[in-house]
């Protein structure tokens, strides 16, 4: 019994404490689509796309930062 209780709060607790404005995007490289030196990154969370002047990932998510260098 004690478990069921246990494990009903956690499960309370991640929905009370997620928020999705907070999730963190997930970029993944397409490099069919790179263009002048650029790197393409789709996001697998929101759906945003961007060029990037690196080869890393954007660090952000796009949705709070929607314009500007990434």
């Amino acid at each position: 019994m004690i478990i069921v209780v246990g494990l009903f709060t956690a499960f309370c607790l991640v929905v009370l404490f997620s928020n999705q404005k907070m999730r963190d995007c997930r970029w993944r490289a397409d490099r069919s689509r790179d263009q002048d030196g650029c790197h393409f990154h789709i996001c697998m969370s929101c759906g945003r796309s961007c060029l990037t002047k690196g080869v890393d990932a954007p660090k952000h998510c796009e949705k709070t930062h929607p314009t500007g260098e990434i």
